[in-house]
Order: structure tokens, then sequence, then C-alpha cells
């Protein structure tokens, strides 16, 4: 059985984002970068799931600049077997990504993908969406819980309502949610070793998948400042303000 995930670089969740002055987008230049922490409980799914002996093979793919090969280097250090990186310099959509990988599964015919359910740069949550609907393949969202069995995958998932599991025909796609797993930190040992395994290099043009953005950024600013809060004496108070400032009750 065939495995693939999805490992996006993003900048790091403990940095402080800062806007560009021509508020064009955020600044990455010598900001610490690292994977999506939601792609890290992919990877560590799919590493579990190998070490169960029930995934023969687990790649790892990243789409962006040189640098993703660091990423990939990570997944491979976790566990991954091989990974492809699809070399781009220019910011990719979400439906790219899904067109990119769909142009990978059909060459590498994997059983399952699990992708982070969104990524914490952009927070779009649609490329696993766009995936399944483009292969036709069934799809289990905001996973919590994996059982993988003979030609299926039960997928426990997060609702509003609280948790529903859905049985789901091989082949899959997986967007996994924060409570699926604790992705472990890679040992020096395996570091090492994840140098020594391949990664393929590829482009969108040898994939023959246009990217070429369809959504246009008119300008990043920041978050409007919070304004300090205010003590009450009594719920009076409370229900006063509500009502004649904030007029959120009648």
């Amino acid at each position: 059985m065939k495995v693939v995930v999805a490992v996006k670089r993003v900048i790091d969740y403990n940095v402080k984002i800062r806007v560009k002055s021509d508020e064009t987008g955020v600044e990455t230049e010598n900001v610490k970068m690292s994977m999506n922490p939601f792609d890290e409980i992919a990877v560590e799914e799919g590493v579990q799931l190998r070490e169960n002996g029930m995934v023969d093979e687990l790649i790892a793919i990243s789409m962006g600049p040189q640098q993703c090969q660091e990423t990939i280097r990570t997944a491979l250090a976790m566990g991954a077997d091989r990974g492809i990186h699809v070399a781009h310099d220019e910011e990719l959509e979400p439906l790219a990504v899904a067109k990119l990988m769909r142009a990978i599964v059909d060459a590498e015919s994997p059983d399952m993908i699990i992708v982070g359910k969104q990524a914490i740069d952009d927070d779009s949550n649609q490329t696993g969406q766009m995936l399944a609907a483009l292969l036709g393949w069934s799809q289990g969202t905001f996973a919590s819980n994996l059982v993988l069995g003979e030609g299926n995958v039960a997928v426990t998932r997060e609702i509003d309502g609280g948790l529903e599991t859905l049985n789901l025909k091989l082949p899959a796609v997986i967007t996994t949610d924060l409570r699926l797993n604790t992705p472990r930190y890679a040992s020096l040992p395996n570091i090492m070793k994840a140098k020594k395994k391949p990664i393929e290099e590829t482009t969108p043009a040898n994939l023959g998948v246009d990217v070429k953005p369809r959504l246009t950024t008119l300008k990043v600013v920041e978050p409007s400042k919070r304004e300090a809060g205010e003590m009450v004496e009594n719920v009076a108070g409370l229900v006063n303000k509500l009502r004649n400032e904030a007029k959120v009750i009648s």
C-alpha cells in the first residue's frame, strides 16, 4: 500500500507576522520557516501506519521554492521514504496545488492521500477537498482518528455537533485535524539518514499543469488593534453598556 502526504513550508507558528510596508504581503525575509503544523500531523499518521505494517511506502510532496526541500527532509527524517519537490518560485493557490497533486497521483497511483486540513499562512482549507473532487475519490475531512482496513478506512471527524464516523472506500483523501496525533521530533540519526533518501524534482510545466494565479491580492493590512476592556461594578452596569453602547441587546 502506498500513501502520499503533502507538506507545506510556512512561517513558523511562533513568529510574529509583520506586514510589508507596501502592503503587498507579509515579510518572509530572514523569518524562521517550518512545516505547516497540520501537515506534521499528516506525516506522523502516515509514519504510524507504516510502522504498524499497513503501509509499504510513504511519499512526501512539497511545492514551492528550493527551500521546500528542507521541509521534505524534515518529513523524511520523521519516517517518509522519499520525496517529490515541485519547484515553483511564485505563490501557488489551492486549486493549482490540487491540480499538481492530481498529476503526481496519476503517476504514482497511491491508495491514500493525507494532507493537513489547512495551512496556517492562508487558512484556505480547500486543497484536500479540491483534490478529492478532481480525482473523484472519497474524502474524509477534519479527521481525529483513522482506522485502516482492507480496502477501506474508517474516519472519525469533528463536526459542530460532536463526532461523525465515515467508512470510506479506498482510494481516499484524508485531511487531518489537531487531535489525530502528536507529531514526533526527528532524532539526530534519522536526520542523518534523511540526507540519503531521494528527492525527485519536477516543475508544473513538466507535469502539464497551468498554475497561473486566478485571484488578485489588493492589499494586506494588519488587523485593527483591540481597545482596552472596561470594568463594570455590577450586572446592571454591564447590561446598560451592552444595550446602550455596544447595542448588542435590546
